[in-house]
Parts: structure tokens; C-alpha cells; sequence
């Protein structure tokens, strides 16, 4: 059994999309960022770094500690041997968009949320640099998914890690999805999955 603990953002989303898929069974335990929660004495204990997501897996003795969502999906998809190849070349090509993801995508979609909808004040330089960055990241996912129905050769974790953060992003930035065909096709393809479904809907959150 798996704790997973959680909040409904699209780092969240990642995992509990991933334990959907791979039909692990987990327990969800909402920690709640508005109010906080992630600085709580009990949750450093499993993540230091005071971000959701994490995990426990207790099918490991002594129950272990995972935290980061891309190390997250790496493990679970190693745990199970699905969703990410064992091959090496096709494992990179999973990899790379995993990492084009956590590194580019994430906090660039992230700073134009803030910037957006969260600054106490308008700092239009920084907005707009962030608006120009994530749009070239689109250019370059739409450039490729014009050619291929998933990031890498088959659906895998670098889809599950793109694809919380990239359906939230058309809310914040809805004019430049415009023109992404291929974006847009994939966008649907993987909405269509039964596990994305579900695994979108956690922590079912009643405000």
C-alpha cells in the first residue's frame, strides 16, 4: 500500500495519475497548501523540502519516503516495470521529455500563473518574459506531437507528467493554444484515459 500525500495542482495530479494507471493501491492524504499544512511537523518527516507531492511505499520494510514528482514517477514506473521502457534508448527518450517537463515547463507555466493571478502587484517585464518562454515550450511540444500521438515512441511517464500542467495551463494562457493542432490532439487523446480521469479528480477537494 502507498500514502500518497497530496494537493490538487498539477504536480499532485502527476502521481495520483500514474497510480491510476498502474493500478496501485494508495491512500490519499490531503495536505493543504492554502492553509499551510506542508510545514507541519509530521509532513517534513516524509518530505523535508515542505512540497507535495510525496509518497510512502510500505510494501518497502520500514515504509520508504519519496519526494519530488519526477523522481516519484520514476520510481513508481520502475516499481512496476510499465510506463517507462527498460530499453536505454527508448528509457532516454522518456526521460528527456520527463525532464523538458520538471525543468522547463513547470516553472515557467507556474511563473505565469503567479504573475497572472497571484502578484500583489503588476510586473509586467516579468510576465511578459515568462508568457514569451512558455509559449516557446508549446511551440516546441506542438512541433513534435504533430508527428507522434505521445512524447516519447509509447504513452509513459513523460506524458503523465506533461499533461496535469499543460490542460491547467489553457485556462491561464488559453490565446496561445490557438494555433497547437498538435497540442490540442494530444491534449484530447490523453484526457480520453479512463486512470487521466480519475487520477485528475485527486484529492477530491470540497470547498
Amino acid at each position: 500500500m502507498i500514502d500518497l500525500y497530496t494537493f490538487a495542482t498539477p504536480n499532485g495530479r502527476k502521481v495520483s495519475i500514474a497510480l491510476e494507471e498502474l493500478k496501485l493501491p494508495y491512500t490519499t492524504h490531503v495536505v493543504d497548501i492554502s492553509k499551510g499544512e506542508q510545514f507541519k511537523p509530521e509532513f517534513l518527516a516524509i518530505n523535508p523540502n515542505n512540497k507535495i507531492p510525496a509518497i510512502v511505499d510500505h510494501d518497502v520494510p520500514g515504509g520508504l519516503k519519496v519526494f519530488e514528482s519526477g523522481a516519484i514517477l520514476i520510481y513508481l514506473a520502475e516499481k512496476t516495470g510499465k510506463l517507462m521502457p527498460s530499453d536505454a534508448v527508448r528509457k532516454a527518450e522518456v526521460l528527456q521529455w520527463l525532464m523538458f517537463q520538471m525543468g522547463g515547463v513547470g516553472p515557467m507555466f507556474g511563473q505565469v500563473n503567479y504573475f497572472t493571478r497571484m502578484a500583489p502587484q503588476p510586473v509586467p517585464l516579468a510576465l511578459e518574459r515568462y508568457r514569451n518562454e512558455s509559449k516557446r515550450l508549446l511551440g516546441v511540444m506542438n512541433r513534435h506531437l504533430s508527428s507522434h500521438d505521445y512524447f516519447a515512441a509509447e504513452y509513459s511517464i513523460a506524458d503523465v507528467a506533461l499533461y496535469p500542467w499543460v490542460a491547467a495551463f489553457k485556462n491561464v494562457l488559453p490565446d496561445a493554444f490557438a494555433s497547437l493542432s498538435g497540442v490540442a490532439q494530444w491534449l484530447e487523446r490523453v484526457g480520453a484515459r479512463p486512470a487521466v480521469q480519475k487520477g485528475m479528480k485527486v484529492p477530491d477537494i470540497q470547498r
